[in-house]
């Protein structure tokens, strides 16, 4: 990135090798900062659902960014012709750039046609030249900038002859490219031949299982050995290579991301199925209860039945005993009745035996008197 008298400006210039080789979908350049603030360069090689390049500025890694933050910026991206004809294409806007809007551009930039026409000068020797250009207008929330220090031209030079040293020794890995490179990490030099190999196997040691432990780190060794080894490989792998490196973050994070969502997957068929089972289980144990509520309910309907029986003889019973009932009441009156008569005729017999006994006695004396 070329440096700039205002912190708040700043370019950045990105060389894309075998450009009309890559097979990714799209690709990232590395990140880098103005004002504070990261940024990255976004391409659509084969265009972003058209046919034209696709072109945009991208927010690396917003979910580390704070809540709320929002960056407004003026910017510039540029298709150069390599041929010095005077036909770079260059388009500007202005964004607020913020977490549900991490990119902007232009989704028809050139046409695929003239782009792959090689006498425009877009792709010489088949290397697309990017360039951005940005002016950081206000962040949200601001971002603490450190005032340039003395060193940095000197910083700035050095850090580019150790780029021209590594593009060297890597036989064309171009310097603001994000191949070869990740994070800032300078390429090493050109592997040794046994080096190459043991890169070859412990990519296949990875490539066999990249969720394992350390595979990740592993992984991007070996490619950034393979890569610096040229001429040791042949097109396609430099170009397989090449591709995986320039999106490594995105490509490792898509498997990892898949393995966690795959096992996210298992796991709720998991659950499912136990619910499943659960539900089974509760299905059988309804027909059970459905069953065993017929019987029941034929019980109840035995019971009633019965019941309506037990009232009849009930209500049968009730009359009988009102029968008995006004019986036992005449029964008591006529009792009482005779008895009142019994105690008057008793009486009456009383009053007939004393008298009868002074007949009797009056009868005695008469006899003995006469007999």
């Amino acid at each position: 990135m070329d440096a700039q008298s205002d912190v708040n400006r700043g370019e950045f210039t990105w060389k894309i090798s075998y450009f009309s080789e890559q097979e990714a979908t799209r690709l990232y350049s590395e990140a880098f900062s103005v004002s504070g603030c990261k940024w990255r360069i976004l391409v659509f090689p084969k265009g972003n659902d058209t046919d034209h390049l696709s072109l945009y500025i991208d927010v690396p890694d917003p979910l580390a960014l704070p809540n709320g933050w929002t960056r407004k910026a003026k910017f510039h991206l540029s298709v150069i012709d390599q041929t010095n004809n005077g036909r770079s294409v260059r388009k500007g806007t202005e964004h607020v750039f913020a977490a549900r809007q991490i990119d902007r551009g232009y989704p028809s930039f050139i046409p695929l046609t003239e782009l792959h026409n090689y006498a425009a000068g877009y792709l010489a020797n088949d290397t697309l030249v990017i360039k951005a250009e940005i002016r950081v207008l206000a962040v949200t929330p601001p971002v603490n900038i450190q005032p340039a220090r003395p060193t940095d031209d000197f910083d700035s030079l050095l850090t580019s002859l150790e780029e021209l040293i590594i593009a060297a020794e890597t036989n064309g890995v171009n310097v603001g490219s994000s191949l070869g490179r990740r994070d800032g990490t300078l390429t090493a030099k050109i592997p040794s031949l046994e080096e190459v190999e043991k890169a070859k196997l412990s990519l296949k040691e990875c490539l066999s299982d990249l969720f394992k432990s350390n595979m990740k780190e592993r992984l991007f060794k070996a490619l950034s050995t393979l890569s610096s080894a040229r001429t040791r490989l042949s097109p396609k792998q430099r170009i397989a290579i090449d591709t995986f490196l320039a999106n490594f973050n995105d490509f490792t994070s898509d498997f990892l991301t898949f393995e966690q969502d795959n096992a996210e997957f298992e796991l709720q068929k998991l659950q499912k199925d136990q619910w499943l089972a659960a539900m089974t289980k509760c299905h059988e144990a309804h027909i059970v209860c459905k069953q065993l509520m017929g019987e029941l309910v034929k019980e109840e309907e035995e019971l009633e039945r019965k019941m309506e029986e037990v009232k009849s003889r009930k209500d049968k019973l009730f009359l009988d005993w009102d029968v008995v009932r006004t019986k036992s009441e005449e029964a008591k009156s006529g009792y009482k009745n005779k008895q009142k008569k019994v105690a008057e005729a008793e009486e009456k017999k009383r009053i007939a035996e004393e008298r009868m006994s002074r007949s009797t006695t009056a009868w005695s004396n008469l006899k003995t008197q006469f007999c």
